[in-house]
């Protein structure tokens, strides 16, 4: 059953980085796809269902331990890394946050993830109200994942204070407050429950 689990949050991991992987290609070679909507949808299912199936064997199984404990501890912060920006992307579509272009310094919708509905273009990489938000959406999910996998939960604190405060002059700009109010809320929860799976799979 252990084993099972940590293949389960492998596939987890594969189905969430290799999308992401893919789609940053795309953006870099300014053909981004018309159904990116699609893809987000598609992924983020996928991902989560791959997710529940392998807390629920988790919580049956053992402890994984020695290279099991490493596999799933690598894939539970490769999940939540790369499948969080699908979620955000979706929260803030469901939310009406207006559409950004994605760059590699695109707007920040929160956490921010944005969106990809348009060509990229010059006008791209200097609009929105919070730039940067691709790479600190990375970052501050990779740094959730960790404090918690490592026993450090007030590290969440800490993260959060700080990137509140380094946002606080920008949030003043048109649907900045939303945008970064729903998008670290779902980038945070993404995080927390990827580090939760890699927690029951170890434990």
């Amino acid at each position: 059953m252990t084993t099972v689990a940590i293949v389960l949050l492998v596939a987890t991991a594969v189905s969430s980085a290799v999308p992401a992987v893919l789609r940053t290609r795309v953006v870099r070679h300014h053909e981004l796809p018309r159904h990116a909507l699609l893809v987000d949808v598609v992924t983020t299912a996928v991902t989560t269902a791959l997710a529940a199936a392998a807390a629920i064997v988790a919580a049956a199984a053992g402890p994984a331990l020695g290279t099991g404990l490493v596999v799933a501890t690598c894939a539970a912060l490769t999940a939540a890394i790369a499948g969080g920006g699908f979620v955000v992307r979706l929260v803030l579509r469901v939310g009406g946050v207006p559409a950004v272009h994605e760059s590699d310094d695109s707007p920040d919708t929160g956490i921010g993830e944005p969106d990809t509905a348009g060509p990229h273009t010059a006008e791209a990489d200097t609009t929105g109200p919070l730039r940067g938000g691709r790479v600190i959406g990375y970052l501050e999910r990779g740094a959730v994942a960790a404090t918690l996998l490592v026993g450090w939960p007030e590290g969440l604190a800490v993260i959060l204070a700080v990137k509140s405060l380094a946002r606080y002059p920008e949030l003043r700009a048109p649907h900045a407050s939303e945008q970064f109010i729903m998008g670290t809320f779902a980038s945070v929860l993404w995080a927390t429950g990827m580090a939760g799976i890699g927690y029951l799979v170890g434990h």
